[in-house]
């Protein structure tokens, strides 16, 4: 997967708190949305994911490895 890429988000990471609500809403309500890939860093893929909420795609970002994403072929 690269830059540009089309992903959809699959599953919520095991590294996000279980005690932290405003994580959890995050991540649970990208899961099964597509989004671009917008920064690759050290296996991490970075999703601009503000539209979600109503906001700028970049209002909100979040970093998942590969495991949690599904390339989406155009």
């Amino acid at each position: 997967m690269n830059i540009g890429d089309t992903v959809k988000l699959t599953k919520i990471p095991d590294g996000v708190p279980s005690d932290n609500a405003q994580l959890q809403t995050l991540f649970r309500n990208c899961v099964g949305k597509t989004f671009p890939i917008v920064a690759v860093d050290d296996g991490l893929f970075e999703l601009h994911v503000g539209e979600v909420f109503g906001k700028p795609a970049e209002h909100h970002q979040i970093w998942v490895d590969a495991d949690h994403l599904k390339k989406i072929e155009a």
